[in-house]
């Protein structure tokens, strides 16, 4: 018997049948429900940023007005916060990717039985609340002399993000051809002259990545530096803005809005970094490879 054909011209579509629809609609559904619940506090940041009687409820305003943005825009409320906020990130973030590299070489380069075991430690130390050990780093600060200092609090949190960096730093580094140190070996280069000569320079879009990831993570600290800063001059602005909450429960809505906005425009821009900084270190990674 011949088979049948069908007419030249015409495409064979494959009929959706209704549990197919009804999982479509249900995924739908979920992903409506789920961005909701994001846009929702969003619209009331913004519709109370701009409204001078905002409150707690989301409710478009009368008359939209910029003085909440006037009344943050000082040098004790914004300016200030927002210098001590940078340059805790950023030293954080410096020193981090310094010992980021420092302990990813070793594991990237030279096979050894205790590889394994130091990174499941340093995978566990990733799952560690930070809150689990501030009393007795609280009491090491008191008794070293060292709260409300700048400096210390730069390396306390490098700590508290290092497990992950070393994480990052190793994998970015394990694209980079071993063929390529050890032409530069031959050529009488020490490891640390080939890590900085050949290694970091085809790995820096990588580094930029671990670094802005540990900016981002240092700016929205809140716990660390509210507990080892006790002057409100070197206060972040993770912590200053309780400043916002006064008495007996009374908070300015819409100051508050306006402040949360301006505090997160450096945190959207290096999202936008972090977002481009992946794609290029990992086409980077490919053609390496490739």
């Amino acid at each position: 018997m011949s088979r049948l054909r069908a007419p030249s011209g015409t495409k064979r579509t494959t009929p959706v049948t209704g549990s197919r629809r009804r999982a479509k609609l249900g995924a739908d559904i979920a992903l409506v429900l789920v961005g909701v619940c994001f846009v929702v506090p969003l619209l009331w940041l913004v519709l109370a940023a701009v409204d001078p009687q905002a409150s707690y409820q989301a409710k478009v305003p009368e008359t939209a007005s910029l003085d909440n943005f006037r009344a943050v825009l000082t040098a004790e409320l914004l300016f200030r916060p927002l210098a001590n906020s940078f340059l805790l990130s950023a030293g954080t973030a410096l020193v981090n990717v310094v010992a980021a590299v420092l302990a990813a070489y070793p594991l990237s380069r030279y096979q050894s039985r205790f590889n394994k075991p130091f990174l499941y430690t340093v995978l566990f130390g990733t799952s560690l609340p930070v809150t689990a050990i501030m009393v007795p780093v609280y009491g090491l600060f008191v008794q070293l002399h060292l709260l409300d200092s700048m400096a210390a609090t730069i390396f306390f949190m490098a700590t508290t993000t290092l497990p992950m960096a070393i994480w990052m730093t190793k994998n970015f580094m394990d694209s980079v051809p071993l063929e390529l140190e050890e032409a530069a070996w031959i050529d009488g280069a020490s490891p640390l002259v080939a890590l900085r000569t050949i290694v970091l320079p085809l790995m820096r879009q990588g580094l930029g990545v671990v670094m802005i990831f540990v900016f981002i993570q240092a700016w929205g600290n809140f716990f660390v530096p509210f507990i080892l800063l006790l002057s409100t001059g070197k206060q972040p602005a993770s912590v200053s803005i309780f400043s916002f909450f006064g008495q007996h429960g009374a908070i300015a809505y819409g100051q508050l809005a306006a402040f949360s906005i301006l505090y997160s425009v450096p945190v959207l821009v290096l999202y936008a970094l972090v977002s481009r900084g992946m794609g290029n270190s990992f086409a980077l990674s490919g053609a390496m490879k490739g």
